[in-house]
């Protein structure tokens, strides 16, 4: 493990759809005055735009080249804004339809190596704390700090299906318990970086765990070096 000054950290957090990485990293982030980079944001943000462009998702090399030409940037003030090239895109890239495409999109080569391009220099501005689904693995591999979160598929399910509900998605539970399934399946089984612990990472079962308490479990951690 390579060891940095706190402003300078790393922390990785991985896991599957649903395991509460973004609302966690963006807390330790918060905790540790880091930068926090959503890189699933910028999967769904390359998705949307593939859908809104009327192209198959499953047509792999338009979806590279729409992914090589599209700007995506992370606003990192209060708001959490997710721009796509000019246009705030932070409610739209969580619908339905782009979730049921984004993991198919994020299994791409040519997709995933630029983004991990994008997010490795996000990096290299200073301590980040990033969440996805490769990050110990494959985007930040000398991480201080490697956290895998998971949780049952049903609590999984059950978390989005209320954010969807909070921000006025009418879905339901089956509908988003079925896509989390397929989803797993295939972040798991995709050739191209697949979902998996580092051999280094921590790993946390958040199955009836307060987010609070989560947190609290990584800053001990992130502050025992």
């Amino acid at each position: 493990m390579v060891h940095r000054k706190q402003s300078d950290l790393q922390i990785a957090i991985d896991g599957p759809a649903g395991a509460g990485k973004s609302t966690v990293a963006k807390l330790v982030a918060k905790g540790l005055d880091l930068f926090y980079v959503d890189t699933g944001a910028m999967y769904r943000a390359i998705a949307y735009k593939a859908l809104s462009s009327g192209i198959s998702i499953n047509d792999e090399e338009k979806v590279s080249q729409i992914a090589q030409r599209t700007e995506v940037m992370l606003d990192h003030s209060d708001e959490r804004l997710v721009w796509c090239d000019g246009q705030n895109v932070t409610q739209a890239i969580r619908n339905p339809e782009v979730s049921r495409a984004v993991a198919t999109v994020a299994a791409y080569a040519k997709v995933r190596e630029r983004l991990v391009e994008l997010q490795r220099m996000e990096a290299a501005r200073g301590g980040v704390v990033m969440d996805g689904r490769d990050i110990g693995t494959h985007v930040l591999p000398e991480a201080d700090l490697k956290i895998f979160l998971t949780a049952s598929a049903d609590e999984r399910a059950r978390r989005r299906w209320i954010e969807l509900q909070n921000s006025g998605r009418n879905v339901s539970f089956e509908e988003v318990f079925q896509d989390m399934q397929r989803r797993d399946r295939q972040d798991m089984e995709r050739e191209v970086s697949p979902l998996k612990p580092a051999r280094d990472a921590k790993i946390l079962d958040t199955t009836g765990l307060k987010v609070e308490d989560i947190v609290t479990k990584i800053l001990r951690l992130a502050q025992e070096g």
